[in-house]
């Protein structure tokens, strides 16, 4: 896991409200830096240069902001896009002090065994349905890892799943989302297209499971007992 360090000079910004439409226009972002309850500091950047930082740094990775003669080490609290144009707008950061835990959002990845780009589960055919793309946790910044792994090479089979609490946290890092959620979770293809269809298109995990449980009890109707809490147990 990376964990360059990533800066980025800012200068005082002395337009408010619906004015700074004519930084944006000139190609500077506006933005905010917030400093443990004292008065926020309206800040303004080149738009290039913001951008870069806010695709590197995500809301994660630690900023280190100069602006003046101040210095701050900061989080990205929120990042406003256009909707339309898709072009940044606006960042609002909060600094963080270097020796208190703070709580931020890390990306999941997937691992896979070398030179493997996919799970046991989707080489063989099967969906794996990703539930879960980020963890809250805390940490001093300079602890904040910029994504945390899970092994996909356990998904392997229908109902095979992957859950927070099977995640390996890093070396002074504290995952607070609860263990119970599921990252991904593997399913049958034809199970997700029924779960889509009766949704418009928007089937969610559980819509998914509902009709593959549907259709694992009818194809079993007929068999014993024995071979239908077999299958209730693999979903």
């Amino acid at each position: 896991m990376t964990k360059d360090s990533i800066s980025l000079t800012l200068d005082k910004r002395e337009v408010t409200g619906k004015a700074v439409k004519h930084l944006r226009a000139a190609g500077t972002i506006p933005a905010v830096i917030h400093d443990h309850g004292k008065p926020s500091l309206h800040v303004q950047g080149d738009a290039i240069a913001m951008l870069k930082v806010w695709r590197a740094a995500g809301k994660h990775h630690p900023v280190e902001l100069k602006t003046g003669d101040l210095s701050f080490t900061a989080l990205i609290k929120d990042a406003e896009f256009d909707p339309r144009k898709h072009l940044l707008k606006h960042i609002v950061f909060n600094a963080v002090d270097k020796n208190q835990k703070v709580a931020a959002e890390i990306p999941l990845r997937p691992r896979y065994e070398e030179g493997n780009e996919s799970s046991p589960a989707e080489r063989t055919g099967l969906i794996v349905l990703s539930q879960l793309e980020t963890v809250q946790v805390k940490a001093i910044s300079s602890k904040l890892p910029d994504f945390i792994e899970y092994d996909a090479e356990k998904l392997v089979e229908i109902g095979d799943h992957i859950s927070v609490s099977d995640l390996v946290a890093p070396e002074g890092v504290e995952i607070e989302t609860e263990g119970n959620h599921a990252i991904a979770t593997v399913f049958e293809p034809s199970a997700l297209a029924a779960a889509n269809d009766a949704a418009g298109g928007e089937a969610e995990a559980e819509e998914a499971t509902e009709v593959e449980s549907e259709a694992t009890e009818a194809a079993n109707e007929e068999e014993a007992a024995a071979t239908a809490a077999d299958a209730d147990s693999s979903k």
